[in-house]
Formats: structure tokens, sequence, C-alpha cells
């Protein structure tokens, strides 16, 4: 149920079991309102789903809107698919890292570690992050954080996060413009080219790897980029995700080319979807072969053919692909004795 997409499957195996603690990571940045960049959300209220998704995940409800995020095209948010697994195999602890939003999620008991970010402006304007010390704060919490079980996934919900990885990836001078994936079936290129054109102008010759990412990338992929050196290893970590955490891995990748430094990364994997991971217009695989060190990745073999709801039909169709953690959650469902039946009926439970 659990298949490698590079690497092995003894690290995803040693999971096998155990508790993890799911971290959510969440950001707003303006790029989400060019229109037509993305439909990880309800139209003129995009920035709103990562605090949406938020609140699903750790309660089951949405409470700063009356519905549960959609598309346009009526596919709901992976987030069902998250909490679904929570409900069936309960993750050891839920916690939310604001990373710069502009409506904070309203629960109460839940861990939120604020770190005083603000949400990120439009890559086609100049993202305008102090990227070094968003950086910066992403290595301390690394350095500083106590986990309470015995790994820990982290997760992200960046509307339009796509596009701002695949700048990032670009404008450090990797390789792989059409290794990104998007929430489109129909991939909106032009506007997506344009986009990072727009982007990429704002780089001068002379910018250094902070500067580079100051103008072309989001808060989500700076800081989980400064975690993830921070943390150096000290308790396995599975980013789930796509090609925005492939990105993360990107950044974490030229800094220490930077640095003349190397990484151990034997307790670091990734984790995707299946839509992810067959994507006919992205290869999540290639991305990770542009890494100069060794990664295990994965993606969790589940898809709603067991469904004949029409809404989670449109995942199958390609209409989305992954976010908030769905390609880890399932992992950590399939590795906690969940099947893809108790799954599929759990997330049609939420849409009855």
């Amino acid at each position: 149920m659990i298949q490698p997409i590079i690497g092995n499957i003894d690290f995803i195996e040693s999971l096998r079991g155990k508790k993890a603690t799911f971290m959510l990571a969440l950001s707003n940045t303006k790029t989400a309102n060019i229109a037509g960049i993305t439909q990880a959300g309800i139209p003129g209220m995009i920035h709103l789903t990562p605090t949406l998704d938020s609140e699903f995940v750790c309660t089951g409800e949405v409470r700063s809107l009356d519905n549960i995020a959609e598309t346009p095209k009526g596919v709901p948010t992976p987030a069902l698919i998250t909490r679904g697994i929570h409900l069936l195999a309960p993750y050891g602890r839920v916690e939310l890292l604001d990373l710069g939003l502009e409506l904070k999620p309203k629960v109460k008991y839940f861990k939120i570690h604020d770190f005083n970010i603000e949400p990120s402006k439009s890559i086609a304007k100049g993202a305008n992050i102090n990227a070094q010390e968003l950086f910066q704060k992403g290595v301390n919490f690394g350095q500083s954080y106590e986990c309470k079980d015995e790994y820990i996934i982290l997760a992200e919900s960046v509307p339009s996060g796509t596009t701002t990885a695949m700048a990032t990836a670009i404008g450090l001078k990797h390789k792989g413009k059409e290794y990104f994936s998007s929430s489109f079936k129909d991939v909106p290129n032009d506007i997506r080219e344009n986009t990072l054109k727009l982007s990429l102008s704002h780089i001068g010759e002379k910018d250094d790897i902070f500067e580079v990412l100051s103008k072309v990338s989001d808060n989500m992929l700076i800081f989980n980029a400064g975690f993830i050196l921070g943390l150096n290893n000290k308790i396995p970590l599975v980013l789930a995700g796509g090609t925005q955490m492939a990105s993360v891995l990107l950044i974490v990748d030229r800094i220490l080319k930077l640095m003349g430094g190397t990484m151990e990364t034997s307790n670091l994997a990734l984790c995707t979807t299946k839509w992810v991971a067959q994507d006919e217009q992205s290869d999540i695989k290639a991305l990770l072969e542009l890494l100069r060190f060794d990664i295990n990745a994965y993606y969790a073999d589940f898809d709603f053919s067991l469904s004949e709801h029409p809404a989670l039909k449109l995942y199958d169709e390609g209409e989305a692909k992954e976010g908030v953690g769905a390609g880890g959650a399932l992992m950590y469902g399939f590795l906690n004795g969940v099947s893809k039946e108790a799954i599929t009926k759990e997330v049609e439970n939420f849409l009855k």
C-alpha cells in the first residue's frame, strides 16, 4: 500500500505502528490572488483555505466559513483525507505552524506555534520576504523542538504553493520547470508562465540565495528548509506533500552547497499521493533526483476507485492531487492497519 518513488522501503517500514506528531504548516501568499493561478479553495476567498483546512483537521468543523472549502468544480479539500485518517488511527497530536496567515484558525487546546510572520507578497511583484530571518526562525525551531511522539509528519496548506515552489526552484538555478504539479487537471500554463517570468525578472545577477528567495518564494518553503536543517536528523521526519515539499528540499540542497556542507538524511523522507506520483503533467521523481543528497520518497497507493461519490471521483480524474499532508496521512493510516475501504467510507461520511 506504500510504494517507493526513490530509495528503499526500509525507512517507512521502520515507522510501522508508531505514533506521529502531525504538524501542519500554514501560510498565505498574495500570489494566490492572481486570477486563475490556483483552484485550491473558494474563488474570492482563497486566503481562507489554510485556515479552514487547519480547523477541519483539528476539529472536524470549519469555523471561519459556513462550508468546507472546495474548488469551483466541486472538489473538496484533501483535509477530508487527513481528518479521516485521524479518526481511524489518531495522530499522537496535531500542531499548527502559523507562517503568515491572514486569518488565524479558531481552535482551542491545539498547539499553534506563532512566529510573528506576515503573509508574503505576490512573487509577480517580488515577494518581499525577509528570507534570511525567516530561514533562521526555522532553524531555531528545529533546534529547540522537542517531539513528544516517535516521529513527525510535516504537512502544508499554501494556496498557489506549487507556483511559488516552481519559481523558487528555477530562481535557485535548478532545472525542471516542467516537473511541478498543479491543483488543476488542465494546468493554466500561460498564467503560470507569465507569473514565473515576472517573478524571475526581479532577480539581480549578484543576488545571493536569500535575496533570491526573498523575491520568488513563500514563507512555508523557506521556514521548512530551515526547520529541516535545524532538526538535523535527530528524529524521523516525513515531509507530507508533493512538489512543494520537493522544492523545500531543493532549498536545503542549495544552502548546503553554499555552506560547503553535507547533511545526514537517514531520518528524512517524503511521502505523497498516488495522484502526484502518477501525474503525467509533473515528475516528482525527477525533482528529487536533482538533489545532491540521498532521500527516500514514497507514495500511498490510494485512490477513490471504491467510491461512487462524484466529488471524490474528481480526484481520480486529476482535479486534485495533494495538500494538507494527504499523502503522509494515508501513509500513516496504512502503517497503522487502516484499510482503503475504511478510509473511503470515512471520507464519504464527511460529504453526506
